[in-house]
């Protein structure tokens, strides 16, 4: 089973945290979803071998497609890969993208899951993050959504500056009541030459605070367990059978092809990633040229690929599967290197499965690295 992840590289307004790969200019929409279907042609012999069992629209804003034109894009997947009979589509959307008339064209569509950029409740976090939509339009999309869609996550954002525990408690509450079955939820993070970098730097936004951040985390994975989520990843919690499918196909190291500028690829030998240039992506791809870079993976990097996905679920690390697959002297760096975390209880092992505790969860991916091994 494989997956297939297609980049939307378009977007309304740039948010001020976000470092991924978009154009607020629609100018070569219909060109670039031209080369969309065209590269989904070119590569369709890179998963000959697999049956695809999840589509994932990601983007930049998807949800900023018309259904023709999304139609038209999981028309060139089913008729040039084997896909099964019902397989999980994603559509990540944005709530002002969403009006009721949108939505109930979206559900007699191909798409059967909604992921939802709502980040939060309250009009001063949205605001600062230079989110599109307003409050109001968060809740509007969720009551026409939830009764068209059965399958719907959320995102919300946590660790914002001068959001209060009471704020946090509220927005996850408004999502309960809601009764949507699958939450994404992460810190907000500062990354490199964004817009939020900058303000920081300059004194306009209070710095972050890690501490505010992992109150708010503690709180996220209490509230959602008494309402019968499952922490099934480390950003994720789901109710039994709405794990996102997708999702998981990455963490349990399930091949998938990224489609579209600064799409990743992964085939469990190498990795890939197009250019993140959508000028760029379209001539390469008007020439039948793939615009990607590929990077053949050594054992150490499969290896340190399944202790960072592998730590950051339930599932967590089978020490059986590192004897299995690379041998007594990997295993053993494993022990030696996790035996101080499991000093600290913020890792443990059970029944040759080693995991992360609730201590040690928020600090899972920094203690995910200190196991790799280096090349």
């Amino acid at each position: 089973m494989a997956g297939i992840y297609l980049h939307i590289p378009f977007c309304k307004q740039a948010c001020f945290y976000c470092d991924f790969h978009f154009s607020t200019s629609l100018k070569k929409k219909d060109e670039l979803i031209s080369c969309l279907i065209k590269e989904l042609e070119i590569r369709k012999d890179e998963l000959q071998n697999e049956t695809i069992e999840t589509i994932y629209f990601g983007g930049g804003t998807p949800s900023l497609l018309s259904i023709d034109e999304i139609e038209s894009l999981l028309n060139a997947i089913f008729e040039n890969y084997k896909v099964i009979t019902n397989p999980e589509i994603t559509l990540e959307a944005n709530p002002d993208d969403l009006p009721e008339a949108k939505i109930l064209e979206l559900a007699k569509s191909s798409v059967n899951r909604l992921s939802i950029g709502i980040q939060s409740f309250f009009e001063d976090d949205l605001k600062l993050m230079n989110r599109a939509h307003n409050a109001e339009e968060a809740k509007a999309c969720l009551s026409a959504a939830i009764g068209s869609f059965e399958n719907i996550t959320v995102d919300l954002i946590y660790g914002i500056q001068n959001m209060s525990i009471e704020k946090w408690k509220e927005n996850l509450q408004i999502v309960f009541d809601f009764g949507i079955n699958h939450i994404s939820s992460y810190a907000l993070t500062v990354e490199p030459n964004t817009a939020l970098d900058s303000f920081i730097k300059n004194g306009k936004y209070p710095p972050l605070n890690e501490e505010l951040a992992k109150q708010h985390f503690d709180i996220l994975v209490a509230e959602t367990v008494k309402q019968g989520f499952v922490h099934y990843e480390i950003s994720n919690f789901g109710k039994p059978n709405y794990f996102s499918k997708h999702n998981t196909s990455y963490w349990k190291g399930k091949k998938y092809i990224g489609i579209g500028p600064s799409a990743h690829s992964f085939s469990k030998i190498q990795r890939s990633w197009n250019v993140s240039s959508n000028a760029k992506y379209i001539k390469s791809i008007s020439e039948n040229q793939l615009p990607n870079e590929v990077e053949k993976l050594s054992k150490e990097d499969v290896f340190n690929e399944y202790i960072m996905t592998g730590l950051r679920t339930i599932w967590g690390i089978s020490l059986e599967k590192i004897k299995n697959d690379f041998g007594d002297n990997y295993v053993k760096h494993l022990e030696s290197q996790s035996k101080k975390y499991i000093d600290k209880e913020l890792l443990h092992i059970e029944n040759k499965i080693l995991k992360t505790t609730q201590k040690g969860k928020f600090l899972a991916d920094g203690i995910a690295s200190d196991l790799f091994i280096l090349n």
